[in-house]
Parts: C-alpha cells; sequence; structure tokens
C-alpha cells in the first residue's frame, strides 16, 4: 500500500504543480483560443490529482474508504493518461507521449497491490 500511496501523492502533486508552472509560464495558449474546452480539461485535471491526494494520505492512515477512493483516482489518471498523449503527439514531444505510458503502467500496477 505505501507503494500505492507514494505513487498518488507524488503523481497529484506533480499534476498541480505542473499545471501551475505551465500557467505562470503562460504556456496554455488555449486559454485564450479554446478557454472553455480547456477549462473543462483543467477542471478533470484538478479533480484527479485532489482525488489522488486524497486517497494516498488515506492509505497512508489507513483509512477503510481510501481503497475504493484509490480505485476510482486511478481509473481517472488513467484515462486522462490515456487522451492527454495526443496533444504531445500531434506537436511532436514524444518524450511526454511516453511519460504517460510510464504513467499507465505505474497505475496499473499500484492498482494490483492493493
Amino acid at each position: 500500500m505505501k507503494f500505492a500511496a507514494a505513487f498518488s501523492l507524488i503523481v497529484g502533486f506533480g499534476m498541480i504543480v505542473q499545471w501551475t508552472m505551465s500557467y505562470l509560464n503562460k504556456q496554455i495558449p488555449e486559454l485564450k483560443t479554446e478557454p472553455i474546452r480547456i477549462g473543462f480539461h483543467l477542471a478533470g485535471e484538478m479533480l484527479t490529482a485532489v482525488s489522488l491526494i486524497i486517497s494516498g494520505i488515506g492509505l497512508l492512515i489507513r483509512q477503510p474508504w481510501s481503497q475504493r477512493l484509490f480505485m476510482v483516482a486511478s481509473g481517472m489518471l488513467i484515462y486522462t493518461a490515456v487522451v492527454s498523449p495526443g496533444y504531445f503527439a500531434q506537436k511532436g514531444h514524444w518524450l511526454w507521449v511516453g511519460i504517460f505510458g510510464f504513467l499507465i503502467t505505474l497505475s496499473i500496477i499500484s492498482i494490483m497491490l492493493i
């Protein structure tokens, strides 16, 4: 459970940091070109990140609800890790596509460990 908890916390906080840095560095042009679409996308990303963080904390302190929330949060993460790489693949940023594949793999491992 410690691996799954650590994974959830690292990825959840990492998602928030990544989007915050992208925003502060003005690297989200869709805020001007597609504000509604990116707004919904960001909401989904933040819900995923917060779910991962809460489930990770719950797993660490052995709360009975944490395993179920972890499964939901992992499903949310796998979904975003499947659909998000298309943006990066379109731009030829293959490293990011690989990172998403790695996240999917670690998500599956974490689920199997629970």
